[in-house]
């Protein structure tokens, strides 16, 4: 395990402070979550940019025709 030194404003860590108590959560507990989150949102992007750049837009356009075939506009 890291540990890692964090300078924040007075007021932002106050509000951490604050939520994590709500939460009944430790602030480095918080912040651990927090940062878990922060990844995962990271990585969802990075892949789907990854994948979206083989896409075939041609054969992705088509197939949201045919969906739009299926399911009109009301």
């Amino acid at each position: 395990m890291s540990t890692l030194t964090l300078r924040l404003p007075e007021d932002v860590a106050n509000r951490l402070r604050n939520v994590a108590e709500a939460r009944g959560l430790s602030v480095n507990k918080l912040i651990t979550e927090i940062s878990v989150q922060a990844l995962a949102a990271y990585d969802t992007e990075t892949r789907f940019k990854a994948l979206a750049s083989g896409a075939d837009i041609p054969a992705a356009l088509a197939v949201l025709d045919r969906l739009d075939a299926q399911n009109p506009a009301v």
